[in-house]
């Protein structure tokens, strides 16, 4: 793979005290603008480029809570762990992992400890967010200028439909990083009012296939409610993934790309898969390997350097943003560097 060049994110002051610029987690582009979020806050940030046609910085960061508009399900400085967005006319579409959490173990802990906290798992509710944002002059807001308003499933939501699902149901409870359930990427699709959401799963991989929920949410005062897809409120796709789960997604005309990697805490390999026809055609429940076609395979480190989010630019390049960016893309203070890959 060949990185074309980099962009500087540049990132204010406040950014660096809750450590977004190291831990960025979803990206999408939106003319001179790009939205962005980390998965340790309960905000999304938006940056400004130098040059639409051919950028090299985005700066004139800009924070946004996520609960100055919609209801959250946890407290509104609680972490949403946004790990998806998407841009569909007037919205702004996010996502929340909906994963469970084991503790961290960290160096200086005793053996005792550290056995302690890996026994210590929490099911973290704040993180179960599926929401559509109004925007107005590029800002979110209660409503778009024609008054379509900002909405969120209702309490419960997603994961409690999941909690009868004969594939999914056993993981709501596995932690994230353990191959239970994480959801880390959303495409919409359609004219709004009409969206199809398809929302990629990192985990399970089930025996080597990946899971692709796709669901309509419908505006209904003031909250989102799932549209009933042939008798049900969501839809399972299985992707054969080589054994990977979905990091990311966007859509390219009619056609989705999927960036993926290992389901649990592993450094690579990291791909971008696409799927042709996905946006338009009729659900399927099985997507084979040959129908697939593996475009890029990205860099990744040791310990750092993990793609977690990708973005269409203006020129047809791929914009890919890193979690736990290795040191040479950090050069100074609230600055870190993203990849330009040609598609």
């Amino acid at each position: 793979m060949n990185v074309a060049r980099t962009v500087r994110l540049i990132f204010t002051a406040g950014a660096l005290e809750s450590g977004t610029h190291t831990n960025l987690s979803a990206v999408r582009t939106d003319g001179e603008h790009l939205w962005i979020a980390g998965d340790e806050t309960a905000t999304i940030e938006r940056l400004t480029c130098d040059d639409p046609a051919k950028p090299a910085e985005y700066r004139e960061h800009v924070t946004f809570p996520l609960a100055d508009v919609i209801d959250l399900p946890g407290e509104a400085d609680e972490e949403v762990d946004v790990e998806g967005i998407s841009r569909n006319g007037p919205f702004l579409w996010v996502v929340g992992s909906h994963s469970a959490k084991r503790r961290k173990v960290k160096s200086h802990h005793s053996d005792a400890k550290a056995a302690k906290r890996l026994a210590s798992v929490s099911a973290e509710p704040s993180r179960r967010v599926l929401a559509r944002i109004a925007l107005a002059d590029a800002v979110p807001a209660a409503r778009t200028d024609e008054g379509a308003p900002s909405a969120a499933l209702g309490r419960g939501g997603l994961f409690d439909l999941l909690a009868d699902d004969e594939h999914l149901a056993p993981f709501l409870s596995i932690p994230g990083k353990d191959n239970g359930l994480d959801v880390e990427g959303i495409a919409v699709h359609g004219e709004p009012g009409h969206e199809r959401v398809y929302l990629g799963l990192r985990g399970p991989v089930l025996r080597g296939w990946a899971v692709v929920l796709l669901v309509e949410p419908r505006a209904d005062d003031g909250e989102l409610e799932l549209r009933k897809l042939n008798g049900h409120r969501y839809a399972k796709i299985f992707l054969d993934l080589d054994g990977l789960g979905i990091r990311d997604m966007c859509v390219h005309g009619d056609d989705l790309l999927l960036l993926a990697g290992p389901s649990m805490d592993l450094d690579g390999p990291v791909r971008v898969y696409r799927w042709p026809g996905a946006a338009t055609l009729d659900t399927a429940d099985v997507v084979h390997r040959a129908e697939l076609h593996r475009e890029i395979d990205l860099p990744h480190g040791e310990g750092d350097d993990h793609a977690e989010g990708l973005a269409l630019l203006p020129s047809g390049e791929l914009l890919v943003v890193y979690d736990s960016p290795a040191a040479r893309r950090l050069e100074e203070a609230g600055t870190v560097l993203a990849d330009v890959v040609p598609l």
